[in-house]
């Protein structure tokens, strides 16, 4: 099946996509409708054969089968032998889904309800800190315990009416001394985000936390909640039980925002609007489970990345978000699709015989047009772009400004397709040069086109709305993992440098030499420390 689509793919490397829009049905034909949301790939190279060719392979590959496993509590996560289950974190209805014979679902949904019950606490009044109300909550996390609920965060601010949110990831010492010089240590809320509660990263800046609170707080436990199940750990902290909300090893980090790592975004902007976020996945989920391949928004953004990375060989993936409350949503795919299909190896350990996932970035519109456009409308590589758009802004008044960027949106995807040829780059400049000089500058002006994109068109973002939209990245990256044959659960790759960090900690303290480094390394370290380090 690689081997024909391959060939499909050499066969029409030199197709204009325009052409395809000879079809007079080739829009309709080439999009997918559900939900509310418009996902249209007809500005791309597929056409109804190749696209019979990708849907092979999720027959092939049995994702209807692994689909189920998933949704059932089967452990697909087979090199750590877990179930992938943050499905059941947006499972509101609470039909039953077993673990090793047991019904997670109770917990699930009592966790929910304790953390709308600290929510509401925190956004009435009811808790306070030792200074009053609370005005500000710090959530230290990293990487999916960071990434999920800062990026919601600014993607739903017009429904923010609680606290002020601050989010800590790095170990920067500049990104929790930054933060915590806008708060009030006695009118702030501390969330400490580590499943372990041994995240070197958030464990050090939760205890820098904890010492700033301290010179003005008696108790400062009482000011910490903790998303953790590390039961003895937290308490050690000094952090009282009905603070401490744990989700099961069967949620992966990337993928928990759906659960307890979302309690910064409830405290926001209040338990019903989180719930409707919720609500938002699991319309995805159920779609996603029961959408024929065609007309699966899901399925079929899957089999487009595929298309384009394994298939033609295009490296990246640019995201693309005409929607300026999206500004983190690249970076949140980014992990999301590069931690879990960046791999190397199959199920069985065998070397891939392709590449895998795709570099993925973006910036939201029109920002990037005066940025890396110029890259991907005439650079020498091919950047499948992504687009999301909504229909309608939150800013009564300016409508016409929001027409204004789904004008930009829409001529950026037409750009890429149509471009612009020799002929037509010359007129544009015939009246300025002539002779070598027109020839020269008209080249300059040349858009190779020809490059392909898909957009995601939605109503509005509303909770609801984005709860959907993660939910469709998150079956895409689960329908190319399986089709590449790759375990997206696991993430061995961050483990070696966390190990080596650890071992150059007391070098770079001056509490052992580097001796036994590479020379690069111990060059540097001897660098850092006669500067300062």
């Amino acid at each position: 099946m690689w081997d024909d689509l391959k060939s499909r793919g050499a066969a029409i490397a030199e197709r204009r996509i325009e052409t395809l829009f000879e079809d007079p049905n080739r829009a309709r034909d080439f999009s997918v409708s559900a939900l509310g949301m418009l996902f249209d790939y007809a500005k791309t190279n597929i056409d109804a054969e190749t696209r019979d060719a990708l849907i092979a392979l999720l027959d092939a590959r049995d994702v209807a089968g692994r689909r189920e496993a998933m949704f059932s509590g089967t452990p697909i996560n087979e090199t750590e032998g877990r179930a992938v289950l943050h499905t059941a974190l947006r499972n509101l209805d609470g039909a039953a889904v077993t673990v090793e014979g047991q019904d997670v679902m109770p917990e699930v949904l009592d966790t929910l309800e304790r953390m709308e019950g600290f929510a509401r606490a925190v956004r009435s009044g009811e808790y306070q800190g030792q200074g009053g109300a609370i005005t500000d909550v710090i959530n230290i996390g990293i990487g999916g315990s960071d990434l999920g609920p800062a990026m919601a965060a600014i993607a739903l601010r017009p429904y923010h009416d609680g606290p002020r949110l601050h989010f800590v990831s790095n170990v920067d010492p500049a990104d929790i001394h930054d933060t915590l010089s806008a708060c009030d240590p006695a009118t702030t809320l501390v969330i400490v985000a580590s499943k372990t509660f041994t995240t070197i990263e958030t464990m050090t800046n939760a205890r820098t936390a904890k010492a700033w609170m301290g010179e003005v707080v008696s108790d400062t436990g009482a000011q910490f909640a903790a998303l953790s199940t590390a039961a003895d750990k937290t308490a050690d902290f000094g952090i009282a039980p009905e603070r401490v909300f744990g989700f099961a090893d069967w949620v992966g980090g990337r993928y928990s925002m759906w659960g307890p790592i979302g309690l910064s975004l409830m405290i926001g902007i209040g338990p019903e609007a989180f719930r409707a976020f919720l609500r938002g996945g699991q319309a995805m989920d159920t779609h996603f489970r029961a959408a024929s391949w065609q007309e699966n928004m899901p399925a079929m953004l899957a089999l487009v990345g595929i298309w384009h990375s394994q298939v033609l060989g295009h490296a990246t993936r640019a995201v693309l978000p005409y929607d300026n409350r999206l500004a983190r949503l690249p970076a949140y795919l980014q992990q999301l699709e590069m931690e879990s299909n960046g791999k190397r190896v199959s199920m069985d350990g065998e070397d891939l015989g392709f590449e895998s996932g795709p570099v993925v970035w973006g910036e939201p519109g029109t920002n990037g047009q005066h940025a890396f456009y110029q890259l991907i409308h005439q650079g020498t590589r091919v950047v499948p772009c992504e687009f999301l758009v909504a229909a309608e802004g939150h800013e009564e008044g300016l409508e016409h400004q929001h027409r204004l960027l789904i004008a930009n949106c829409l001529a950026q995807s037409e750009a890429l397709m149509k471009g612009r040829d020799f002929d037509e780059a010359r007129s544009k400049v015939a009246g300025k040069f002539e002779g070598a000089e027109l020839e020269r500058q008209a080249k300059h002006r040349v858009f190779p086109g020809n490059r392909p994109s898909t957009t995601l068109a939605y109503p509005k973002l509303d909770p609801e709305t984005l709860g959907k939209i993660i939910a469709l990245y998150e079956h895409r990256v689960f329908v190319e993992g399986v089709v590449l044959g790759i375990n997206s659960y696991d993430q061995w790759g961050v483990e070696l440098g966390k190990e080596l960090a650890t071992a150059l900690q007391p070098i770079v303290d001056g509490e052992r030499s580097a001796d036994d480094k590479d020379g690069s390394t111990a060059q540097l370290v001897g660098f850092l420390r006669a500067n300062g380090a």
